[in-house]
């Protein structure tokens, strides 16, 4: 496994939760790593993704309340969910890519109740 999620479960509206990563580090060292979700019926949309550097940028639906972070010791990237919504229930995806290639990892189920 190249990209292990962890992480989702069910929290209600305004709750949070945290969702790790871990990577290999052929995937993880020197490039970009980020998060998509999906919900039922939609596509797949990136919500945040991370430079190796430490750049990062969010969709306009999660800024101010969802935060992207990396730990380059450990090979993994998180995403810290904050006053989560209804909206937010989907399938999260971690990925890692670069001009050459894009790694998906095999997701994880949010469910935020009203």
């Amino acid at each position: 496994v190249q990209l292990q999620a962890s992480g989702g479960g069910v929290v209600q509206a305004g709750g949070s939760l945290r969702l790790s990563c871990a990577a290999s580090g052929n995937i993880f060292s020197g490039n970009i790593m980020g998060w998509y979700r999906q919900a039922p019926g939609k596509q797949r949309d990136r919500v945040a993704s991370i430079t190796s550097g430490g750049s990062t940028n969010y969709a306009d639906s999660v800024k101010g309340r969802f935060t992207i972070s990396r730990d380059n010791a450990k090979n993994t990237v998180y995403l810290q969910m904050n006053s989560l919504e209804p909206e937010d229930t989907a399938i999260y995806y971690c990925a890692g890519w670069n001009t050459e290639f894009h790694y998906w990892g095999q997701g994880t189920l949010v469910t935020v109740s009203s």
